[in-house]
């Protein structure tokens, strides 16, 4: 790897052993890819306030300067860490103050959080406490070298925003931070960010469950691949064109069912004006198509993980509910009540459950007997209400997961389904 005299120097320890010990690892995870060289970053995104038995320990060992050493710097020496030499924010984390009393999470991770919070924010770590980054303020620029983790955040970034990121981890992240550099490979390399395949429309996708629904059967074709979606002519299979939540929803979803990081919607997207641009003017490859039968079938195996038709608990809100969503809840919710034996929760970033209280969208939810929780979801804290058997989601994403991680049975629809299963406690979902 060529390194410049700045990335040498930092690396010879002149700006003290922790970025010394940064640019080490970041040299070794470069190397391991064969990236010729570092991209400068002045965008991270990590997690490094996530509490787990693990750095509860460290902590015990030797503070949070031990923990951050030895889980984001692959350092077994406890090193006095700096502030951050770029803008750094956290993303989502364990359940904070407001679950208390609410989601079955240890207090003292709770307690250990708000330790980690305070160590990071005196080194410029800005706790947004999000998976959506994008939806607080952090908008990298078109072509903007970034370092973010999560899966639906980076495949936000590269995709809509037109950023370059790879799906970077804690210990990446922490060292970018520290050094305002990431190893320049994949997506940050313009030959890598052309389409692998094509996936074409001939289904009318115009609702938030028919965008989770393509993006669940494109990230299942494709994998890893880079999908360029387009759609055929007729009013049949006009895509309607996406919002914010839309976008956030497909890729979500694309990422679940495969690795996608990066997807072309010609029209839509910054990177691609039509589909040949989007192939780099390489020769469009047959499409497969998402029609009516695959949009059913999509549906069907996100709803063929469980048996009982009794929701005890209504999720909603992953990723983290942008405003617009916790107003349409509330206005689901209005005036109604939760089942006795049901439990809804939203999940959102601080910042924005703050403009819902304000216009009052939080209040009515409550009244009904939901909640709206922020800083994490019940696949990160891996906690939902005791003796949760059955759940509801509006999410592609948490029916994919949160059967494997929690051990429930899952059902998917649309926002109103989830509501109406929370109110009645039954599940009467169907694709319409």
């Amino acid at each position: 790897m060529r390194l410049t005299d700045e990335e040498k120097a930092m690396l010879d320890g002149a700006e003290g052993p922790a970025v010394a010990a940064a640019m080490d690892l970041l040299v070794r995870y470069g190397e391991a890819l064969d990236a010729e060289r570092l991209c400068d970053t002045r965008n991270v995104a990590g997690t490094t306030t996530q509490p787990s038995p693990a750095k509860a320990r460290l902590v015990e060992e030797g503070g949070w300067n031990r923990a951050f050493s030895v889980i984001s710097l692959d350092s077994d020496e406890t090193l006095e860490i700096p502030d951050m030499k770029v803008p750094t924010c956290q993303l989502q984390q364990g359940f904070g103050p407001d679950s208390v009393g609410i989601a079955p999470y240890p207090r003292e991770f709770v307690e250990l959080q708000g330790q980690a919070e305070a160590f990071a924010g005196q080194r410029g770590v800005t706790i947004l406490a999000t998976c959506t980054p994008y939806q607080v303020g952090n908008l990298p620029v078109r072509g903007e070298h970034v370092a973010w983790m999560e899966s639906s955040a980076v495949v936000y970034a590269n995709s809509v925003l037109g950023a370059r990121t790879n799906c970077e981890g804690g210990a990446s992240t922490g060292a970018a931070g520290l050094t305002g550099k990431i190893p320049c490979w994949g997506n940050h390399l313009a030959e890598n960010r052309f389409g692998t395949h094509h996936v074409r429309v001939e289904t009318p996708v115009e609702s938030f469950l028919d965008w989770g629904l393509l993006g669940y059967f494109t990230g299942d074709v494709v994998q890893e691949g880079r999908p360029v979606i387009s759609s055929v002519s007729s009013a049949a299979g006009e895509l309607a064109r996406p919002d914010l939540v839309d976008l956030k929803h497909f890729g979500a979803a694309s990422a679940s069912s495969g690795g996608v990081e990066l997807y072309h919607i010609p029209g839509v997207t910054p990177e691609a004006p039509t589909v040949r641009e989007a192939f780099g003017g390489r020769r469009v490859p047959e499409p497969v198509v998402f029609g009516a039968a695959e949009r059913r079938a999509v549906y069907e195996t996100l709803n063929d993980q469980g048996t009982s038709t009794d929701v005890d608990f209504v999720l909603l809100g992953c990723p983290h509910a942008s405003v617009d969503q916790m107003r349409d809840a509330a206005r689901a919710l209005d005036g109604r009540k939760l089942h006795s034996g049901t439990q809804l929760w939203i999940m959102a970033p601080r910042a924005l459950k703050d403009a819902a209280d304000r216009s009052g969208y939080t209040a009515v939810i409550e009244a009904a007997g939901g909640r709206v929780l922020v800083d994490s979801c019940p696949a990160m804290s891996r906690a939902a209400p005791p003796g949760t058997k059955v759940f509801a989601t509006d999410s592609a994403k948490q029916a994919h997961y949160l059967p494997a991680i929690l051990g429930i049975e899952a059902w998917f629809g649309t926002l109103e389904d989830c509501v109406d299963a929370a109110v009645t406690g039954r599940w009467k979902g169907e694709l319409r």
